[in-house]
């Protein structure tokens, strides 16, 4: 059979199966790592936010299993660990973005619960390549969807929809399926896919949830292909229940699913998060900060902030429901002012104590949103201050930092991990596991990061 006899799903499992470790270039290897560490920072933090411990009270009821419960002292089965971490690696908005959206706290709780069902040694090349795999999955499926904002615009949140398809082939990959089980895992995925973005209108927490039930998903479709359950080999097809035309009838474009395949690879587009917000605030937060630097700056002095943004940006975080962490998050006018209350928009700026400070409520009332339909949905918001007795300053950040184009320096994420991974961990063991992170392609066996990554999350303060 042919190539062009093949299915999309195929061609695409055909190319996860068989690529080579070694074929990653040297940028996508050293790029993989870093995301790797920074998803195990967030995910070591996470492990103590209120989602995270009830996570683990529902899965506990099946007892212990094999694989670890990041940042704790227990084990689960392979699938229940795959979606507690899932959820520990969203819980505090500080996982990366810009690939499903949010790849790595999905792919790597999957990825890493794939390595606990593994009886044989696993290099660190192939950890990273299936990682890196998982990444480019996860993107290329939203990107046949339409792109970002054409599918999360219908309602649909891609990191669970897309993400599963993500985590189903970084785990394929771990446990050794061949082109036609992974193919099948594919077709699993499919059906497992789901999420809405509902969450958006109560200060639920069902977000925090999607990560963790992709990473799930994701494996439970690889285990089943690994025991030859045969899955739909057209699942993005143009046929009735195939997946682009159920999850974008009008936007999909599932020429882009392979488009480059093996010469892009989807993680180097991926963000690294500075703050701890959605990202579609960060512009916002860095426009204030620089406008902050330009002046000294005396809180009693502002008269008012100006925050000028798309259509899109206002519906998805133009909210002001303060009522827990979650909601916060997603909150433009809470990170702006943060900004301007704390000076910085890091995990202490949304925890209970600081988002009921007087001075928040206070500094959100002068600050007012206006859509400027002019702008298209991802174009970054502008930021105006307007000072007594001075001229408005304005700022937009086109290219926010930790974007690919503009990344966090190495000192600053070894920073980030550190302060993050050291809420659960002591530091004996949040050194050697960013130690083995980063060396890990020359490690022998990836197996060996399991034994660092249990800590004390259950004796830290509950982040909420």
């Amino acid at each position: 059979m042919s190539a062009r006899d093949l299915s999309l799903s195929e061609q695409l499992a055909a190319f996860v199966a068989g690529v080579p470790n070694d074929a990653l270039p040297a940028a996508v290897v050293h790029k993989a790592k870093r995301h790797i560490l920074d998803t195990l920072g967030a995910s070591l933090a996470g492990a103590a936010a209120i989602e995270s411990r009830s996570a683990r009270a529902v899965m506990s009821g099946d007892g212990p299993g094999v694989a670890q419960v990041w940042g704790t002292r227990q084990s689960l089965g392979p699938r229940n660990a795959a979606f507690v971490n899932g959820v520990a690696a969203h819980a505090l908005e500080l996982d990366d973005s810009g690939g499903c959206d949010h790849s790595g706290a999905v792919v790597l709780p999957a990825a890493f619960a794939a390595l606990a069902c593994s009886s044989r040694p696993v290099s660190g090349r192939e950890f990273l390549a299936a990682v890196v795999l998982g990444y480019d999955v996860g993107r290329r499926v939203l990107e046949a969807c339409g792109g970002y904002s054409p599918h999360n615009a219908r309602g649909w949140h891609s990191t669970m929809t897309c993400g599963v398809f993500g985590a189903a082939a970084a785990s394929a990959r771990l446990l050794g399926l061949d082109a036609v089980q992974t193919g099948a895992a594919f077709g699993h995925a499919g059906s497992f896919s789901g999420g809405l973005w509902g969450f958006i209108h109560d200060a639920s927490q069902t977000k925090r949830m999607h990560t963790g039930r992709a990473a799930e998903g994701g494996l439970l479709a690889a285990l089943l292909a690994r025991e030859n359950v045969s899955g739909p080999t057209q699942v993005f097809a143009d046929v009735w229940g195939g997946f682009f035309n159920a999850f974008a009838p009008d936007t999909q474009k599932p020429e882009a699913l392979l488009h480059e395949l093996g010469d892009t690879w989807k993680i180097m587009r991926c963000s690294i998060k500075p703050h701890a917000s959605c990202r579609s605030t960060h512009a916002a937060v860095d426009a204030t900060l620089d406008l902050l630097r330009d002046i000294r700056f005396d809180p009693d002095r502002l008269s008012s902030v100006h925050v000028r943004l798309s259509a899109f940006v206002e519906g998805m975080c133009g909210g002001r429901d303060l009522r827990n962490l979650a909601s916060s998050q997603m909150s433009l006018p809470y990170a702006v002012a943060s900004v301007l209350v704390y000076g910085h928009a890091g995990i202490a700026a949304y925890l209970e104590a600081a988002r009921t400070d007087p001075r928040m409520a206070a500094m959100m009332e002068r600050i007012t949103l206006e859509v400027d339909l002019t702008m298209s949905d991802l174009d970054e918001p502008i930021v105006t201050l307007t000072i007594a007795d001075e001229m408005p300053r304005s700022r937009q950040v086109l290219t926010p930092l930790g974007d690919p184009r503009n990344p966090l320096s190495d000192a600053d994420l070894l920073s980030k991990y550190h302060a993050l991974a050291t809420m659960t961990l002591d530091d004996t063991s949040a050194n050697a596991l960013a130690d083995a992170v980063l060396d890990l392609d020359n490690l022998a066996d990836a197996r060996t990061l399991l034994s660092w990554l249990g800590g004390d999350a259950e004796a830290t303060p509950v982040l909420r």
